[in-house]
């Protein structure tokens, strides 16, 4: 399992933006490897992040591909005032179950030394 961070600071949206981004949600979600996704704002930095959760780097890859997220790649710096993409592989996931996640207590193998 994979995770794909994407952090970024915001500009102003437009109905263009919001255009591409339902598009481009729509993609991810429809997307068989397509787990879930979390969000959350800094309000000290102005900070945005989503994690969106991928059973494979296939996924991950296949929305990198997607045209609507290519045009929005090329359009990004009227919208963000910067960008960071961080993709990670999931070792372990844990907590108590009170409210469901898209990658759920127990999952993953983490090794120890």
């Amino acid at each position: 399992m994979f995770s794909a961070t994407f952090i970024f600071e915001k500009k102003q949206y437009d109905a263009e933006f919001e255009r591409l981004d339902a598009r481009i949600a729509e993609a991810a979600r429809s997307h068989p490897d397509f787990l879930g996704e979390d969000g959350w704002e800094d309000p000290r930095t102005g900070r945005s992040a989503v994690v969106y959760y991928w059973r494979t780097l296939d996924g991950i890859q296949a929305l990198a591909r997607d045209g609507h997220h290519i045009e929005a790649k090329r359009g990004y710096a009227q919208w963000y005032k910067g960008y960071h993409v961080v993709i990670a592989q999931v070792l372990r996931a844990y907590g108590d179950g009170t409210f469901d996640h898209p990658v759920p207590p127990g999952t993953g193998a983490m090794q120890t030394a």
